[in-house]
């Protein structure tokens, strides 16, 4: 019994250690007055890095779900009547839920395992410690410019994602199975209000960039410096950014709702 306690005890010093360090790394890296005429280009640089060269996979993916639930949303509605729905319907699942998760899960995978396997090798070739001894601080020039990019680049992503699959479903429901255009759009306006709905999938893509990105950078900075450390802290990065989406849009979603 004692043995089991003392194992846990451990597990959880251990726990706390990590988030603890997390947080001094997050803290450090953007608790400071940023130079612009140094910090803008590279935030720019890793906008583009982390950004726009995730956009091909989001916009494809977001097309092929937003098909998807036309076809299985018109497969259900149609029996009801109700298929002049279909619209709303998507769109609703599109900007609350499915459009901030799978985007944000994308850019874990895409962009944030790319965040670690850089920052890890360019401590594992001692780039990081070069920098110190030089006297640059490399959190303000590797991790701070990365948690900028990702922290903006996520909402953008998250928009196309779900502009891109409510025309997809347009395409299917509209020109593929016969859905009254006029119909298909103008319940989706009626129903569909910025404030209630748009806006709290915004938040949510905030917040899952941020996290996001924060895990990347520091499963990065905190690698073991050999090649086994960066392969495994690359591995963590995408499966910590997907257990932490998943669970964060629950707890999100209970808040918005009121629960």
């Amino acid at each position: 019994m004692l043995r089991r306690l003392r194992q846990i005890g451990q597990a959880s010093l251990v726990i706390l250690a990590t988030l603890g360090r997390a947080g001094v790394i997050w803290a450090q890296s953007l608790w400071t007055k940023p130079d612009l005429s140094n910090s803008a280009p590279l935030v720019i640089q890793q906008i583009y890095q982390i950004g726009v060269l995730s956009v091909v996979i989001t916009v494809l993916s977001g097309f092929s779900i937003g098909a998807v639930l036309a076809l299985q949303g018109y497969t259900q509605l149609v029996r009801y009547g109700s298929e002049s729905a279909l619209g709303l319907g998507v769109a609703m699942v599109l900007v609350m839920e499915i459009g901030p998760v799978v985007s944000a899960l994308l850019f874990a995978g895409r962009a944030g395992s790319a965040m670690t396997a850089e920052i890890g090798l360019m401590k594992a070739t001692e780039q990081l410690a070069s920098m110190e001894m030089i006297g640059v601080d490399s959190l303000h020039r590797i991790v701070a410019p990365r948690l900028w990019a990702g922290f903006i680049s996520m909402p953008i992503l998250a928009l196309m994602f779900s502009v891109v699959g409510i025309w997809g479903a347009s395409l299917v429901g509209v020109d593929w199975l016969g859905v009254y255009e006029g119909a298909f759009w103008s319940v989706m306006q009626e129903g569909v209000d910025f404030n209630n709905h748009v806006l709290k999938g915004i938040v949510k893509t905030f917040v899952f960039g941020l996290v996001v990105t924060w895990i990347a950078v520091f499963e990065g900075y905190d690698t073991v410096p050999t090649s086994e450390g960066i392969a495994s802290a690359t591995t963590k990065t995408v499966v910590y950014s997907s257990v932490a989406i998943l669970v964060l849009d629950f707890f999100l979603t209970l808040v918005m709702f009121g629960f």
